[in-house]
């Protein structure tokens, strides 16, 4: 049984993804507003798709993001999950700033969230299969 104290490192920056997400979904329906983009319509301005895009690629990383987060902070450390959590979401706040201004910006962003995630699913990939591994052995 996990202890409220051992996820609350974690937990938070859930919230903060959820938040960060929140915050870049209510800039599309904002840049609809500024660009007269109205629904169903997803194209025209520029402008309107990069924020768009921002939003899009934020909900495809952040299903990666969450359960990689959990499992890493179970499996090897709350607190390195929420560290390495905290930098995929400065990752992504890079990203956007950056797709918001022109879309070869958004390198450096993108970069720091893959690599955040990439940190955690091989961390928790890791750390679920060494306690497999010996009991089988």
């Amino acid at each position: 049984m996990l202890k409220t104290q051992a996820i609350l490192w974690p937990s938070l920056i859930t919230v903060v993804s959820l938040l960060m997400y929140f915050i870049v979904t209510i800039n599309v329906g904002r840049a609809r507003a500024k660009y007269n983009i109205t629904p169903p319509q997803m194209t025209g301005e520029p402008n309107f798709e990069r924020v768009l895009r921002v939003q899009q690629n934020t909900v495809e990383q952040i299903i990666l993001f969450l359960p990689s987060l959990w499992l890493f902070s179970i499996f090897i450390s709350s607190l390195w999950g929420a560290g390495i959590g905290t930098v995929w979401v400065v990752g992504r706040i890079l990203f956007a700033w950056g797709y918001y201004q022109a879309a070869e910006k958004r390198t450096l962003g993108f970069g720091i969230s893959s690599l955040a995630i990439i940190t955690l699913l091989i961390g928790a990939l890791v750390g679920i299969l060494l306690p497999l591994w010996k009991t089988i052995s």
